[in-house]
């Protein structure tokens, strides 16, 4: 081999030796570089941190699933249907009141103009009572099947004057029709019954009385249409009185959650047993606002009874009107007549049982039958239990000195027939009438006078008015105070069916009623309405 090729050679090998060394260091450069990236990279993670790892499926608590799923075919939906009638005249613009609570003090009113604002009883379309107009208007309700023939139990004003009920089952898309077999409007409790739906799932009766302030409390309904809807919470309160002209309503307090259309559903025990038909809700709103209350299904059931025996419910009297015991006036006028309890007796009945007996006004009634009477609550549920005809030994406290009296007790709808009868103003029994004025009314006592504000004694209130009456043609509205008619002074029912019974069809008729305006603080001012009474009854 040349010189020439041996330099050749060494030529090739070195160029050979430096490109491989230079492909060498690019190949441990890029793996150095990708290391350096790997752990700047580790540096950024949260030092110490352990991967979140989502256990498997646990049952937890189950308790109140179960009850859903136990009593999900046992609440039911009520729609009702309303045809075109005449539109009720009123001087309230809220339709979602269903009753007229009294005026509550000054200091509880707060940005409202009285409790009228304050308690509702309620619907599901949109929480307000349907519209009576020129189109057909439906509202939404609850209701729950008590026993599997087909009977569920709701409150009266669910389905009050409606021309059609249907009743919906969870799960089941029909809408079966149903029929009103009785209502008791003292306790607002209607019976329906189911055609066309066997095999219906009664749900499990419990026992009111055992429930105690703090128990859960679960509640079932559609409100708002949202069919099925459990809510959960505790007993409040019980006894609860929420308006003094309803004696037979004592409630179950709840802070279960509960809205328009909720209304007649059951509110139920730990156990899923029915202690409640949820009834009412304060409010300022017109919405939850965590005070509920639902009539305790031992009265429930005792009108539910009542209704499926006879059709109607069948309380007695003894003809008296009383105050109630745990007001101020109340425990002033027992320590004026040196009583420890009782119930003060602030009316008589004209021609009642107890004006028979010798009861007279003032009298303190402190025992029945040799038992100690403690409140009106006691008196009345002892009168009412009593079988018509029966007597009862009242003992009354009458300026310091103790009488015995025997009364007789009578049917309730026939002593205070304006109040407790058909639900329309009427004559005493057996006094015929040839003219209607379609309302109802209520004595007012001297403390409702008070809540009030009114200024003189004496009148009646109107409680609600009927569609396409003289009443309303004449524009009586619901919370009127009627003082006079034709100029005679009205102190009571009673003077207004004396006055009503002489009175022909034709004849001129003219109320002065007191009506207080809208707003807080308004003065109750004079009207007169007037019109001629038709021709015929309507």
């Amino acid at each position: 081999m040349s010189m020439f090729d041996r330099f050749r050679t060494q030529k090739v090998l070195s160029f050979t030796l430096i490109l491989f060394t230079l492909s060498l260091g690019i190949v441990i450069g890029t793996l150095v570089n990708q290391g350096v990236k790997a752990a700047k990279g580790d540096s950024q993670a949260a030092p110490g941190a352990t991967p979140l790892v989502i256990p498997n499926p646990v049952e937890l608590s189950n308790t109140f699933s179960q009850i859903a799923k136990q009593v999900e075919h046992s609440v039911v939906n009520i729609s009702t249907t309303y045809l075109p009638k005449a539109q009720v005249r009123s001087r309230s613009n809220n339709n979602r009141r269903q009753m007229i609570p009294q005026q509550p003090d000054e200091d509880q009113q707060g940005d409202q103009s009285g409790m009228e604002d304050f308690l509702f009883r309620f619907f599901g379309n949109q929480g307000g009572m349907p519209e009576t107009g020129a189109r057909k208007s439906e509202a939404l309700g609850s209701g729950v099947v008590v026993d599997r023939a087909g009977y569920v139990l709701t409150n009266n004003h669910v389905v009050d004057k409606a021309d059609r009920i249907q009743v919906k089952f969870n799960g089941d898309p029909t809408q079966y029709d149903a029929k009103v077999v009785g209502v008791d409007a003292p306790t607002d409790l209607a019976v329906l019954r189911v055609e066309g739906k066997k095999d219906l799932v009664p749900v499990k009766i419990g026992n009111s009385d055992a429930v105690q302030v703090g128990d859960w409390a679960i509640a079932i309904g559609s409100p708002f249409g949202y069919q099925a809807t459990v809510t959960a919470g505790i007993i409040s309160a019980k006894e609860r009185d929420v308006d003094p002209t309803m004696q037979f309503q004592h409630f179950l307090q709840t802070d279960a959650a509960i809205n328009p259309g909720n209304s007649g559903g059951p509110l139920l025990n730990i156990r899923g047993e029915l202690i409640g038909i949820n009834t009412a809700i304060a409010t300022r709103t017109g919405g939850y606002q965590g005070i509920g209350f639902a009539l305790p299904v031992n009265t429930a059931a005792t009108v539910y009874n009542d209704i499926i025996k006879n059709g109607k419910v069948t309380r007695g009297s003894i003809g008296i009107r009383f105050m109630a015991s745990d007001t101020d006036q109340a425990r002033a006028n027992l320590k004026v007549a040196g009583v420890k309890e009782g119930v003060f007796v602030t009316e008589v009945t004209p021609g009642g049982p107890s004006e028979k007996a010798g009861l007279k006004e003032g009298d303190v009634i402190v025992a029945i039958n040799g038992k100690p009477v403690h409140d009106g609550n006691q008196l009345v549920s002892t009168v009412t239990a009593t079988p018509l005809g029966n007597s009862l030994n009242i003992s009354v406290d009458r300026d310091g000195k103790h009488h015995d009296l025997k009364v007789v007790v009578a049917d309730l709808a026939h002593v205070f027939p304006e109040q407790y009868g058909d639900g329309k103003e009427s004559t005493a029994k057996g006094e015929p009438t040839t003219v209607s004025f379609g309302m109802q009314i209520q004595n007012l006592t001297d403390q409702q006078i008070d809540r009030l504000g009114l200024k003189q004694k004496g009148g009646v209130q109107v409680v609600s008015v009927e569609p396409g009456s003289f009443a309303e043609e004449i524009r009586l509205a619901a919370g009127d105070i009627i003082v006079a008619i034709n100029r005679q002074p009205v102190n009571s029912a009673e003077d207004i069916t004396r006055l009503r019974g002489s009175l022909k069809p034709g004849d001129a008729v003219q109320f002065r009623v007191l009506r207080k305006g809208p707003g807080r603080g308004a003065e109750w001012t004079s009207n007169y309405l007037a019109g001629l009474l038709p021709s015929t009854n309507r």
